[in-house]
């Protein structure tokens, strides 16, 4: 596989490197014992929907408050 760039960097003061015309915004970044860095491209994104799981939640959520299963009352007088 050929390398579309080739260039040095040095970490600065602040312990940042700088990408040169960086395509994403976001980078997971994976460091191993032998000094190699991975930098893997992300992109958030928002999900086009809740979860199954969320909703099976927020559904048991409900019914324990229906049922009275639920924490003694906080004073938040102080705030």
């Amino acid at each position: 596989m050929n390398a579309l760039k080739d260039y040095n960097v040095h970490i600065d003061s602040k312990k940042r490197v700088t990408l040169r015309g960086a395509t994403y915004q976001y980078y997971n970044v994976k460091e191993y014992e032998n000094g190699c860095i991975l930098l893997e491209p992300r992109e958030l994104n928002l999900p086009d929907s809740i979860s199954k799981r969320t909703l099976e939640d927020m559904d048991q959520a409900v019914e324990n408050f229906k049922k009275g299963v639920v924490s003694s009352v906080i004073d938040l007088s102080d705030f």
